[in-house]
């Protein structure tokens, strides 16, 4: 008879990402976990795009990702944020699918093919399957019932899948159609094209303007430029222009834990 094979010994890296969100190692990768996981990660990870000013690689691969986010303390757009956290989940037990999603245009219009990731999460508890979405910016706090119809409460509004055309569905907030997903499993390789484009292209807001956000205490907290913009959670907002580079540099490190030797500017999208 064979010998028992010993459980494989989780990654160093795992407890660092858990410790990088002010989390603990949940006993079961169960629902109850996923939520808390979840909401942890956008209070401590920043919505950014500051790779596009600074001319950094971004590698859609689980190492170079978690590197960024947990090494470098740095956080990024969809495809590093949900590709991180998928693995992490992963390594935590969750079964977690890739799923691309095009995102509602004000116009009505929907983006890109691979505009946006996404991840179907399975739980050990049999609830689900969850939504799980840490990198579209002001989103929901918590997971989503991925195959509930009805409205679904978060502190960031009220949520609700909708079926739509060929088999997708629409991620509705508030009333307003966010974006819509594709339920067909996808790999991270599949994500290089809508992330290139998001880096190159004149017609991304990616390279229009520069982003950094994550929740705050009572609301959010956003650096976009030199606008520092705090948002309660009953929608007040206080905007404090920043005067010199020294006080960009100053709001990048205070409030979202990072630490750079020039300030990113949009001029170095654009080259104006």
């Amino acid at each position: 008879m064979d010998a028992p094979q010993s459980p494989q010994p989780t990654p160093r890296w795992v407890d660092e990402y858990l410790s990088r969100i002010g989390a603990v190692r949940p006993a079961a990768p169960d629902a109850g976990a996923l939520s808390d996981l979840h909401v942890r990660h956008q209070f401590t990870v920043p919505f950014e795009n500051l790779s596009v000013p600074l001319g950094e690689d971004i590698v859609l691969a689980d190492k170079p990702l978690v590197d960024k986010i947990v090494g470098a303390r740095r956080g990024g757009f969809c495809y590093e944020l949900n590709g991180a956290f998928a693995a992490l989940l992963q390594a935590l037990g969750f079964t977690v699918t890739l799923l691309q999603a095009r995102v509602h245009s004000a116009d009505g219009g929907l983006g890109i093919p691979y505009d946006h990731l996404a991840l179907r999460v399975a739980t050990s508890d049999g609830t689900g399957p969850w939504l799980a979405d840490v990198g579209f910016g002001d989103h929901s706090h918590r997971p989503l019932l991925l195959d509930a119809r009805d409205e679904q409460q978060d502190a960031a509004g009220v949520f609700r899948i909708a079926d739509a055309p060929d088999g997708d569905v629409d991620v509705v907030r508030d009333g307003k159609p966010q974006y819509r997903l594709d339920p067909r499993p996808r790999a991270l390789a599949d994500f290089e094209a809508g992330a290139w484009y998001h880096r190159t292209s004149p017609a991304s807001h990616f390279t229009r303007s520069l982003i950094c956000s994550r929740l705050s205490d009572g609301g959010r907290i956003t650096l976009s430029g030199s606008r520092l913009v705090t948002t309660t959670s009953s929608g007040e907002r206080q905007v404090t222009e920043l005067g010199t580079d020294a006080d960009i540099l100053a709001a990048y490190r205070d409030h979202f834990g990072m630490v750079f030797d020039r300030v990113p500017a949009r001029r170095d999208i654009t080259g104006q």
